[in-house]
């Protein structure tokens, strides 16, 4: 059985953040690995991502993802892409395609207008959130028909500020772009940091006027039971990690 976590916000366009519950993986895979490029199989990889398919009620092809890069890159999606081109976020206004993104700490981050009837997702780790990618998935949805102002957005499952331990260096690039940034840390041991990356995303989108915006509120890295951790499997020694699907479309 597939787990599919939902916002208000969001309704009634259909979407959803897969947990890893449900999936044909196995080993430490186990479960709903999206990923292709994991090491899993790419046989069964291929039958996760068929079932989220089937939940959002499309074909496999009508799934569409990118090659994420960290980018703040936004691809206009009006068909089914055969290739998957460098970016890190997709809009789309035509029916029946769903836009999905792959995560596994980084921030997935759904948006909708459906009074214009369009979508869009976005991969936003802290790279990408940093340099824009947020706000360049607002601006593509607004070239297709959207006002920021009936625009919702949510971010989805994500690491937590009390897992997300940075160096200095990392504080001091953010603080750099803006002093005010210095809220989004706590003191870790040491000269450690611990980074608000969810409390981030949602600085950036609130800047943007848009109607609403909010996160889950869930913790990829402290829920293995539900969600991969590309950190949590750094601590524990593992070889590779799976990832999450997060999707929406009209």
């Amino acid at each position: 059985m597939l787990e599919i976590i939902t916002s208000p916000l969001l309704q009634p366009i259909r979407h959803g953040f897969f947990t890893r519950k449900g999936g044909a993986s196995s080993g430490i895979f186990a479960g709903l690995n999206c990923g292709t490029g994991s090491s899993d199989l790419a046989e069964v990889v291929a039958i996760n991502r068929a079932r989220a398919a089937e939940a959002m009620g499309i074909s496999p092809a009508a799934l569409v993802t990118v090659n994420q890069v960290h980018s703040a890159d936004v691809v206009t999606v009006t068909t089914p892409l055969p290739d998957r081109p460098r970016a890190d976020a997709m809009v789309t206004a035509t029916p029946g395609l769903a836009l999905a993104v792959l995560t596994a700490d980084c921030q997935p981050v759904l948006f909708a207008d459906p009074d214009a009837q369009v979508i869009g997702a976005a991969h936003a780790g802290w790279r990408g959130a940093r340099d824009g990618v947020l706000e360049a998935t607002v601006e593509a949805m607004e070239a297709l028909g959207a006002v920021r102002t009936r625009i919702r957005a949510v971010i989805g499952p994500t690491i937590s500020q009390r897992a997300y331990e940075v160096g200095p260096e990392f504080v001091e690039g953010f603080i750099d772009d803006d002093r005010d940034n210095a809220r989004f840390f706590a003191n870790g041991k040491g000269d450690r940091a611990l980074f608000d990356l969810p409390a981030f995303g949602l600085h950036r989108l609130r800047g943007l006027g848009l109607a609403d915006v909010g996160w889950t509120g869930h913790c990829t890295y402290s829920d293995p039971e539900r969600f991969y951790s590309y950190r949590r499997t750094t601590h524990a020694g593992e070889a590779d990690y799976g990832r999450l699907l997060s999707a929406i479309r009209l």
